[in-house]
């Protein structure tokens, strides 16, 4: 449950600390006020897109934060995701003049897709335009699979629809033409030869490099490797023979003087480092004995390798895996036939598996839509639609395989609002009004099996008025026993069943317009539900009926205890 919303320089609102409770929570306001921001501002906490029009004119940054309950989906979440779990829950989003945004929960940083995983939890927010989704008859479904409850159908079927679907687009792939498939099957032969004559050996082309080089450089590298082993080994003045005659002095001279013994040591090590050097030297002028045509060859096999590099533009190591590739596609052409068959046969066994799933789930679809068409006939005539009719139709798919990924069957919600009116689609026949109380109808029982604990209406009275708009407020009601609703509201009958009423008021003053929102007591909210009855003229008259309105709505309350 949310229980605080602090919103900093957000838009037209400077500061504004709001304190939820549970139940019905109201929201009222002039149009314009602000109170659509205060909506923004929530769903900026719960994972939202964010804008730089948010922060307000002139300010460094915006903010908003929210305080909830701790739920036990929320706990098992945080968890989850290996953040710190404590009493309360606290999300903060910061949002920097260039629309940049930052997201904390419990101080800790996450990502804004962490931040609309864990608002799913917290709240359902239906928007001005959500009743619109019930025109789009491809959520229809979602709506029915969300009402009834039945994962396990749902989880068979794809299971069984993903298998057929793999299987199946494996055939696509081996399924060419006669044409295609003997092109195909040249060109691999001949790559296959042509790769395999080269003798590939990955590291190949550099190291030939590397001993071409050599020999195109080996007269002057003779020179300089005899002329450094004449330095290091071989003469009379040599490194190695003046090292060793410091040797023998440096030892003689350690027979008198003992801390010479270091030095001598050190001098044996070096004639020893000498010696290996010249070692080393030494057979890399002996490895310059080069064959007449060796240059040649290098050159040659040097060519082959980039010309085989340049045309499949792979490296040595690419042409290998190349080579093998190809092979492994040569012996699928070559058994694509018994191959073809054998998918064939698994396609109409798993196709089988598929229809039987679909069956299932339609049947589990066709229990949940006879109770489903009860409920929201319960629901629409306490919502001053006493005449209305609600049908699920379930209409089955046509041609092959006669499923699709969804199942067997399409699913399209029919009604009839008045009293021998034929059932037609609800793009066709709902009005604005309607639309609003259907919504609001499946969101009440759709909540009944929804761990949220908080539910927002942002104008939910859209359309609706006089004893209609009487109704929705006594369902909201209803709706909030054993959880939390927020509703944006310009209604006095949904404004007087409130727990729980907030006004927003926009004022102009010298430094710019701010909104601020404000709690009401009865006195207030006296005065807020005349002003909703009458405008912005308050009368005895206004006043008196806004407390009989809620008195009426105590009443209410009271006996649905």
């Amino acid at each position: 449950m949310l229980t605080e919303l602090h919103i900093e320089n957000v838009a037209v609102i400077r500061r504004a600390d709001i304190c939820f409770g549970s139940g019905l929570n109201v929201l009222t306001g002039e149009t314009g006020a602000g109170k659509s921001i205060v909506i923004d501002s929530l769903g900026a906490i719960l994972g939202g897109r964010v804008s730089r029009e948010l922060v307000r004119t002139g300010s460094s940054s915006a903010s908003v934060t929210g305080v909830f309950t701790l739920s036990a989906a929320a706990e098992s979440w945080l968890r989850e995701s290996e953040l710190e779990v404590e009493d309360e829950l606290i999300i903060k989003r910061r949002i920097a003049p260039d629309g940049r945004a930052s997201c904390r929960i419990n101080g800790e940083p996450v990502s804004a897709a962490q931040l609309r995983e864990l608002g799913s939890l917290l709240v359902d927010v239906h928007g001005q335009n959500d009743g619109r989704r019930l025109m789009d008859e491809t959520r229809h479904r979602d709506f029915l699979d969300g009402y009834g409850a039945y994962p396990g159908a749902l989880s068979d079927f794809a299971a069984a629809y993903q298998k057929w679907k793999a299987t199946a687009a494996e055939i696509k792939s081996l399924e060419i033409s006669d044409s295609e498939k003997e092109r195909l099957t040249e060109r691999l032969t001949a790559e296959i030869a042509e790769l395999s004559r080269a003798e590939l050996r990955e590291g190949e082309y550099d190291e030939l490099s590397a001993r071409r080089d050599l020999m195109h450089n080996s007269e002057k590298l003779t020179e300089y490797l005899e002329g450094a082993y004449e330095a290091l080994y071989g003469g009379d003045e040599s490194a190695s023979a003046l090292c060793g005659a410091g040797e023998a002095y440096a030892g003689r001279a350690a027979a008198f003087a003992p801390e010479l013994a270091p030095a001598v040591e050190n001098l044996r090590s070096a004639r020893a480092l000498i010696e290996d050097a010249a070692e080393t030297v030494r057979d890399l002028r002996n490895s310059l004995d080069f064959s007449p045509d060796e240059y040649d060859r290098l050159e040659e096999r040097l060519a082959l390798l980039r010309r085989l590099m340049k045309k499949y533009s792979r490296d040595e190591a690419g042409l290998i895996a190349y080579l093998d590739e190809c092979s492994a596609k040569l012996d699928t052409l070559e058994y694509s036939i018994d191959m073809l068959a054998k998918l064939r046969r698994c396609l109409e066994s798993e196709e089988k598996d598929a229809l039987r799933a679909g069956r299932a789930l339609t049947q589990a679809r066709e229990e949940a839509a006879r109770r489903l068409e009860q409920r929201i006939e319960a629901e629409l005539r306490e919502l001053s639609m006493p005449s209305a009719r609600f049908k699920v139709e379930l209409k089955p798919l046509g041609g092959e395989p006669g499923f699709d990924s969804h199942g067997c069957e399409e699913v399209r919600f029919l009604m009839s609002a008045n009293s021998g009116m034929e059932l037609g689609r609800i793009s066709r026949i709902a009005s604005g009004g309607e639309l609003s109380r259907i919504m609001l109808a499946m969101k009440s029982v759709l909540a009944e099996s929804d761990s949220v604990d908080t539910m927002v209406f942002d104008e939910i009275d859209t359309g609706v008025s006089g004893i209609a708009a009487q109704r929705v407020g006594e369902k909201l009601s209803r709706l909030a026993n054993g959880r939390q609703v927020l509703c944006v509201t310009h209604l006095p009958q949904i404004a007087a069943m409130a727990d729980s009423h907030y006004r927003i008021l926009k004022s102009d003053s010298g430094a710019g317009t701010e909104t601020a929102v404000e709690s009401l007591g009865r006195d207030g909210r006296l005065a807020e539900i005349a002003r909703l009855t009458g405008g912005d003229v308050v009368t005895e008259t206004t006043l008196k009926s806004a407390a009989e309105q809620l008195d009426a709505a105590a009443a209410f309350k009271e006996r649905g205890k």
